[in-house]
C-alpha cells in the first residue's frame, strides 16, 4: 500500500508527541492514521520518501549526523509541504528549527531516526 511509508511516519510522530509533549498534547497531534486528513497524509509519506532519498543517497552516511541535523531535515521537508498544500500557511506551521518548541525538534529527531530503521 502507498501510504504504509506515510502510516510509519504519522506512527513516528505520534509516539515522539506522546514521549516528548509537556501535558496533555491537542487531539490533533494524536489523531490516528485513518483520521488525519488526505493532505496530511500526502504530506507524511513526501517526507518519510525524501528522509528515505537522503539516507539512500548518502548510503547510510546520514548515521553519522547529529540528532539535531536530523531534526531539522524533517522540519524543513515539512515545512516545503505546508507551503505546497497551503498558500498562506500560519507563520507557526512554517517556523524555523530555532523556533520550534524542544518537544516538537525531540519528536523531529524519533520520525529521522526511524526511517533509518528502515532503511
Amino acid at each position: 500500500m502507498p501510504n504504509d511509508r506515510g502510516r510509519v511516519f504519522r506512527e513516528a510522530w505520534i509516539a515522539g508527541v506522546t514521549k516528548h509533549y509537556p501535558g496533555e498534547p491537542k487531539a490533533g497531534y494524536i489523531t490516528p492514521w485513518d483520521e488525519t486528513p488526505d493532505w496530511e497524509r500526502d504530506a507524511a509519506t513526501a517526507v518519510y520518501d525524501q528522509v528515505l532519498a537522503f539516507i539512500t543517497a548518502t548510503n547510510g552516511a546520514t548515521a553519522k549526523l547529529t540528532p539535531e541535523q536530523k531534526g531539522r531535515f524533517v522540519a524543513l521537508c515539512w515545512i516545503g509541504q505546508i507551503f505546497k498544500h497551503f498558500p498562506d500557511p500560519k507563520p507557526s506551521y512554517v517556523a524555523d528549527w530555532d523556533d520550534l518548541p524542544e518537544w516538537q525538534q525531540a519528536t523531529d529527531i524519533d520520525i529521522f531516526e526511524r526511517i533509518e530503521q528502515d532503511a
